[in-house]
């Protein structure tokens, strides 16, 4: 495929407004957060119709509660993910909004960026062995690759830098592989996350699931790896870490 430099500009562009808007929605402050994932949640969920409209016009509606799993929950856990696993004792009780903190949002939401980021590039030179026929531009080798170069760069660079520490103060915490795991979670199920809605995509006959973004597709291409990625995350730092 010839390089298009016209179409390269925009999908650059596109993601650099994209990554500004994510970065302004953890960063600034807890209504940011809840504003930036209420309207992720509600853009997963209007692209999620249209698919399953396309898939099955007639039964669609039998599939819907599947959405609350595939869209509501991973959105749910990452609001509580940002409250310090106090978002759902707030909605309980209605009281004063619970502290906010950017860190797990980030490490999942970076995690996953990275590892996309280098599955593709390693898949691109050196990928030769397909992953799977539902989504034949993916390789073992980019999906390994990118799984340890994820762990390494988040755990060795991006992470510290969240965390505001050295790389030697997190080593000597006690607990250095709690980020390390949570990275590898990331990798592994947000791949599978891809893969799922690339099924979507492909049952319904549609190359991506919405024109949110030129050049990248919709919500659900973008979140994709996040609505699956999330749950897991959760359960780790929650009940086994």
């Amino acid at each position: 495929m010839a390089f298009n430099l016209a179409t390269f500009k925009t999908r650059t562009l596109t993601a650099i407004v994209f990554a500004l808007i994510m970065l302004a929605g953890l960063f600034i402050n807890a209504w940011s957060f809840i504003i930036l994932f209420t309207i992720i949640h509600f853009g997963c969920w209007y692209e999620f119709v249209l698919l399953l409209k396309k898939i099955d016009e007639k039964k669609y509606g039998y599939f819907l509660p599947a959405g609350l799993i595939y869209i509501t929950l991973p959105i749910l856990l990452m609001l509580d993910a940002g409250f310090r696993g106090n978002f759902f004792s707030y909605l309980n009780r209605g009281s004063n909004l619970p502290a906010y903190s950017y860190v797990l949002p980030c490490i999942i939401i970076f995690s996953i960026w990275i590892n996309d980021t280098m599955a593709y590039i390693i898949g691109s030179l050196i990928g030769k062995t397909p992953l799977s026929s539902i989504s034949p531009k993916k390789t073992w080798e980019g999906t390994i690759g990118g799984a340890i170069l994820c762990v390494l760069v988040m755990g060795y660079v991006i992470i510290p830098i969240i965390l505001g520490n050295s790389v030697l103060d997190i080593t000597a915490s006690g607990h250095p592989l709690q980020w390390f795991v949570i990275a590898a979670i990331c990798a592994v199920f947000g791949t599978l996350g891809d893969l799922l809605e690339s099924k979507l995509k492909r049952m319904a006959a549609v190359k991506d699931s919405g024109n949110l973004m030129p050049g990248h597709g919709g919500f659900l291409d973008r979140f994709d790896s996040f609505l699956i990625a999330t749950p897991f995350v959760w359960l780790y730092v929650y009940f086994l870490y």
